[in-house]
């Protein structure tokens, strides 16, 4: 016998992205998602979707870039920190010591010590649901030269189901 389920707890385990946005009066945010993926390869263009109240919507919606940033195993408590408070009332950089550097292309910081990045400029926002999503070109990627050769492995942060997040919805 089948039952009914939330549809979500199948989509996991996924991988976390670290995203940082903005930089409206010296003010920048980091957000963590899972829901960020490839939409195409020419031109390069990512899909990240983002609550339409969080501050990091906000921000992006304000200065059109963000950041892409793939952080390690190692960051994964800190990656669940910047998902689970708000930009609105805290600021995670100075809270979770991850460091802002700045980055090639867009004027988005981003965050030291993750892997890689792909640095974004908004080409399209499309409203779907509790979300927006945010279609960026990537107008630079780098990565850690020994993990971009090969020479070092790099497990990435990944996280189960997020029961706390989608407790509202969840029935099971």
């Amino acid at each position: 016998m089948k039952i009914e389920v939330e549809y979500l707890r199948f989509m996991w385990p996924m991988r976390h992205f670290l995203i940082t946005c903005g930089d409206i009066g010296g003010k920048s945010n980091i957000i963590a998602v899972s829901f960020c993926m490839p939409v195409s390869k020419e031109p390069p263009l990512i899909a990240c979707a983002i609550g339409k109240g969080a501050y990091s919507n906000k921000l992006i919606e304000a200065t059109k870039e963000f950041v892409v940033n793939v952080p390690a195993q190692e960051l994964k408590q800190k990656i669940y920190y910047c998902g689970f408070h708000s930009g609105y009332k805290v600021d995670k950089f100075k809270e979770t010591g991850l460091t802002p550097e700045p980055a090639r292309k867009v004027k988005v910081p981003v965050i030291e010590e993750c892997v890689a990045h792909m640095e974004c400029k908004v080409r399209q926002e499309i409203e779907t649901g509790d979300k927006n999503l945010f279609i960026g070109e990537v107008v630079e990627a780098y990565a850690d030269e020994d993990i971009a050769g090969g020479k070092k492995k790099v497990e990435y942060a990944k996280g189960d189901f997020p029961h706390k997040v989608y407790a509202a919805r969840f029935k099971g």
